[in-house]
Parts: structure tokens; C-alpha cells; sequence
């Protein structure tokens, strides 16, 4: 046979099997009326979402509005031998007794909030400096005013007066989620502005004893002595947090980082800005966890609720009428579960709000009224 007519066979062969594999596989069974075996989809998985491939964009637009802030004190040490009357008498004009002065010095880290030079950072950054130089991202340095501060939050703001000030944007804390990318931006160790890159580890932490009123967001980006005060910027590089403070047992960065959430940070700001403290409501009783052998103790059904275990005399609670061991259970028909929750009611209140108290005395219902006051700031308290 032919090459041609070879080849010309073997291709009508090939078309007839194929064919014939289609008539067997795909319509041997409806012409046998059979039911054809079900076809398993193949599962189409999308694809993951991948995050960027770097951050630059967003330290790039909130790094310039990141400041170092260096501060000064002056330390006066008596030598404890010069408060003993008999030393003093021999030994009065001994430069050795006399009272030694030392400046002490350190480091953190603040934001800037506006245009007209507001600064915010830690309490504990500034608490006590005699002087305060704020270093911008620019090389650009200046002294610093306070214009107030607020040890319960561990806030506070500082005022620069500087022309063409770079400003961050904030972002909304509310909306982060366990898992979301944060960078935190700081002067660690004074080395210089540095950014650490982490996740948002948990949300609305309390009961660390940190500060009086808590609500921090825990992070594992690296927070190091120097970084307090800085910002906790999100992927879009808007500030979601103020760095406050780490858990450590070394002093350096072992993953377990807290900030405070902007929500809370720019409440605070702006009552400083604008009355120069802050403000916040107060009823004036000292609150007691209810354990359960309390609540045996008082003849209560359950643990709900705060035991009044003080009251300031002459205080808002002291005027409507609540005493030592009265149950608050509820405020304007909020149940209260703890004392730190029944604090934070009583500070969202305006002093002037009056408030209706659902309580228990000696096993009997209560219903009192009572006028908020304004909660004294902690020198004043003491």
C-alpha cells in the first residue's frame, strides 16, 4: 500500500474509534435508558487574598507625623546624713552633705495631631520633665508646651510652635479585628525612628493593672522602651492606636505589646484641648465585687451587680440616699456585672446627668435618683 493511502487508513481508523468510544461512553446508556453515573464537579477554590508586598505606602504617609520626645528633669539628693541635727552641727559647711543636683533624662515618642502644632502622647513620656524637646521626622527641633495630661488614661498632649506640620490621619480602631496588620512607629531605645511590623493579637483588654481606665488593643508588633507614645498605624497607614506599654520580664519587646485604642485617645485629646483635663462623671462610692460568698453572705439570687463598700460623704450618692452595703444591679436599665464596667458607666456620664438606680437593701428592691458629679482628677483625690 501507498504511504498516502496508508496514512489516509490510519486517520479515518483513529476518527471512527473515537467514535466509537463517544457513542459507548456518553449514549450507550440513554439508548439503554439507564441512568447515566452523576458527574462530581471539581471544586473551584478562589484564590487566596493576597496583602500587599510591602508596607512602604503606609509608613511612608504616617511616618513624618511621628516626633521623638526628649525630656529633662532636675533631681535634687539630699544626703540623709544632713537631716540628722548632729551632723549638721559638725559638719554644716561639708560640701559632702550638701544636697547633690542631677538632670535625669528620657526618651519616647508622640504624634502629631493638627496643623496648629497639638502633639499626643503618654502621660508617663512627659510626667515631671522640667523641659521638653520634640525632634520631627524632618530634623526639625523645638520645646514643647504641655497643655494637659491625663495619668488615668495615660495621655497626654503637648503644643509645638512650628509652621508646615505633617499630620496623621486616623483611622477607626472599632472596626480592627483579630488578625489585621498593624505597624507600630517609634523611637525604641532611642536608635532612631523605627517601624515593626505585627498583627492585632486581641481587642478590648482590661485588668492589667495598667492604667485606671483600660481598654487596650494587644498587639505582637515590637514595642520597646522609647516607643511609647508613638502611633499604631493600620495597612493604610492611619493611626489606630497610642503605643502605651508592653508585658515584660526582660524590659525589651517578647511579643505581648499594648496601645490605646484611638476612639478612646481622641475623647480624651480633644477634652484636654478644650478644657485643658479631662472630664468625666463620677458618683462618688468605692465599689466591691460581689463573690459568690458575698452573695451568700447578703442573702443575694446571683453575683450580678457592685456592693457599695464606700461612700464620699456629701458625694452624689450620698445625696440620693445610697449607703455601705446597698446592691447597685442596674443604671437607667443597664445591668451592671462588675466594678470596672459600673466605673466606666459612671465616667460616660456628663457631670449633671441624673441617673436612676435600680439597687437592694437588706434583700428589698431600691429605686434611687441621683445628679452625676465630675470625677476629681487624681491629685485633687489625694
Amino acid at each position: 500500500m501507498q504511504p498516502k493511502k496508508l496514512l489516509a487508513f490510519l486517520a479515518k481508523a483513529v476518527i471512527a474509534g473515537l467514535a466509537a468510544a463517544f457513542i459507548v461512553l456518553y449514549l450507550w446508556p440513554d439508548l439503554l435508558n439507564k441512568p447515566r453515573a452523576p458527574q462530581t464537579p471539581i471544586a473551584s477554590t478562589p484564590p487566596p487574598v493576597a496583602g500587599p508586598a510591602s508596607y512602604a505606602a503606609a509608613v511612608e504617609q504616617a511616618a513624618p507625623a511621628v516626633v521623638n520626645i526628649n525630656t529633662s528633669k532636675l533631681v535634687v539628693q539630699r544626703n540623709p546624713f544632713f537631716d540628722d541635727p548632729f551632723m549638721q552641727r559638725f559638719f554644716r559647711d561639708n560640701p559632702l552633705l550638701a544636697p547633690r543636683r542631677q538632670m535625669e533624662t528620657s526618651l519616647g515618642s508622640g504624634v502629631i495631631v493638627s496643623s496648629d502644632g497639638y502633639v499626643l502622647t503618654n502621660h508617663h513620656v512627659i510626667a515631671g520633665a522640667d523641659e521638653i524637646q520634640v525632634t520631627l521626622s524632618d530634623g526639625r527641633s523645638a520645646q514643647a508646651s504641655v497643655v494637659g495630661g491625663d495619668p488615668e488614661s495615660d495621655l497626654a498632649v503637648l503644643k509645638l510652635d512650628l509652621n508646615n506640620l505633617p499630620v496623621i490621619a486616623f483611622g477607626d480602631s472599632e472596626r480592627l479585628r483579630v488578625g489585621d496588620v498593624v505597624l507600630a512607629i517609634g523611637d525604641p531605645f532611642g536608635v532612631g525612628q523605627t517601624v515593626t511590623l505585627g498583627i492585632v493579637s486581641a481587642t478590648g483588654r482590661t485588668h492589667l493593672g495598667i492604667n485606671t481606665f483600660e481598654n487596650f488593643i494587644q498587639t505582637d508588633a515590637a514595642i520597646n522602651p522609647g516607643n511609647s507614645g508613638g502611633p499604631l498605624i493600620n495597612a493604610q497607614g492611619q493611626m489606630v492606636g497610642v503605643n502605651s506599654a508592653i508585658y515584660s520580664r526582660s524590659g525589651g519587646s517578647l511579643g505581648i505589646g499594648f496601645a490605646i485604642p484611638v476612639s478612646i485617645a481622641s475623647g480624651v485629646m480633644r477634652q484636654i484641648i478644650e478644657h485643658g483635663h479631662t472630664i468625666r462623671g463620677w458618683l462618688g462610692v468605692e465599689a466591691q465585687a460581689i463573690t459568690p460568698e458575698l452573695a451568700e453572705s447578703f442573702g443575694l439570687a446571683d453575683a450580678r451587680g457592685v456592693i457599695v463598700a464606700g461612700v464620699v460623704p456629701d458625694g452624689p450618692a450620698d445625696k440620693a440616699g445610697l449607703q455601705p452595703g446597698d446592691v447597685i444591679k442596674a443604671v437607667n436599665g443597664r445591668e451592671v456585672s462588675e466594678p470596672r464596667v459600673f466605673m466606666n458607666m459612671m465616667a460616660g456620664f456628663a457631670p449633671g446627668t441624673r441617673v436612676e438606680l435600680l439597687a437592694q437593701r437588706n434583700g428589698a428592691p431600691l429605686n434611687l435618683s441621683a445628679k452625676i458629679g465630675e470625677r476629681p482628677t487624681p491629685a485633687a483625690a489625694q
